[in-house]
């Protein structure tokens, strides 16, 4: 499983001109995931998300939580993570899980996300999707298992 984490004072992601998921501050994490990813993954990175104290306290330090700040997530599939360029110029995803698996493993994770209470939005999983973000610092974070 791969997730990149950006820390985002405002994000969305659309359909066809449909917005699908929206938030204010908290995180936008671009989600793929791997056929040996197991429910023990998901719950590992899902924990270490809910609890990842990357925004500023009042003294300038990254010391606090999403739950912290009251933020939320949106949570995009992206299954390009596992791009392998180490061959000519056409990325290779045999890494990337299959279609199905990676479905129930990308909704098992948000509803894992959501019962830390946290609001989660989505996009679709599979669709070709625009995302809009402002990322907050910058600060991005790549976390794999």
């Amino acid at each position: 499983m791969k997730v990149v984490i950006q820390r985002v004072s405002d994000a969305k992601v659309s359909v066809d001109n449909k917005v699908l998921g929206q938030i204010d501050q908290g995180l936008c994490l671009l989600v793929a995931f791997a056929d040996e990813d197991t429910t023990d993954t998901l719950n590992y990175m899902a924990h270490k998300i809910a609890n990842m104290r990357i925004f500023t306290d009042s003294e300038g330090k990254m010391n606090l939580s999403l739950k912290d700040v009251g933020g939320s997530i949106l949570s995009i599939s992206q299954f390009t993570l596992y791009a392998d360029t180490k061959k000519g110029n056409r990325p290779s995803f045999v890494g990337a899980g299959g279609f199905e698996s990676s479905s129930q493993k990308y909704d098992q994770f948000n509803q894992t996300l959501r019962s830390y209470d946290l609001k989660v939005e989505t996009g679709e999983f599979g669709a070709d999707m625009q995302v809009a973000l402002t990322n907050d610092g910058p600060v991005t974070i790549i976390m794999e298992r």
